[in-house]
């Protein structure tokens, strides 16, 4: 039987997310980016445990940029760093309207400017130019409010500069591969994830690097 994915190569992996029989080059390639691999499949656990060296180079390299973005980050700002990182990871956008690097560097950019002017004692909301953009923004203002609750200018200041930093990296990286216009959010993807679902709602987890 063909693999239902590509058509082109006989199917001889059982594959537990799909229920059917895929090729090796579709399990490998399109493990966890089209295919949502349950964490019991035997062949995510061998790849995780003997990972090819073309995807550890691309996993040193994520994590080295990662490292890159959190330079001089204190502890406050790491953390806060991780939290709106994982929210873009898990953030659904309206149907048809798929989030780009673009987006998040305008939300990003907005945000950090509204936490600076009020960090000057100037209330002054800025607004992303772009649809997409605005929306991001607006998803993520309940999450600071609710995290930066009572934090006062200090949090301002830690979250200015988070999203600087986050709008910094997702220009970066976007500059590098270029004919890719998702380059940060996928790499942000690959690196990182959220605590599993089966944890109980109130027991507050960090998130999670996935490291080699």
């Amino acid at each position: 039987m063909d693999c239902p994915l590509c058509g082109l190569r006989r199917g001889r992996r059982a594959c537990p997310a799909l229920g059917k029989h895929i090729c090796a080059v579709c399990c490998g390639t399109k493990r966890l980016v089209e295919i949502h691999c349950p964490s019991d499949c035997g062949y995510l656990a061998t790849a995780r445990e003997h990972p090819p060296a073309v995807l550890l180079r691309r996993q040193q390299r994520d994590l080295g940029w990662l490292a890159q973005c959190m330079r001089d980050l204190n502890q406050q700002q790491s953390e806060l760093f991780f939290l709106i990182n994982t929210f873009l990871v898990g953030y659904d956008p309206p149907a048809l309207q798929p989030l780009i690097d673009d987006d998040v560097v305008e939300a990003a950019g907005a945000l950090a400017a509204t936490f600076e002017t009020s960090a000057r004692g100037v209330i002054y909301e800025h607004h992303p130019a772009s649809l997409p953009a605005g929306r991001l923004a607006t998803a993520l203002k309940p999450l600071l409010a609710e995290v930066g609750q009572e934090g006062g200018t200090p949090f301002e200041r830690d979250a200015a500069v988070v999203l600087r930093r986050i709008e910094e990296a997702s220009r970066g990286v976007g500059e590098i591969d270029r004919g890719n216009r998702r380059a940060f959010l996928d790499l942000l993807g690959r690196v990182m994830r959220k605590s599993d679902d089966k944890e109980p709602a109130h027991a507050e987890q960090p998130p999670r690097l996935i490291v080699p």
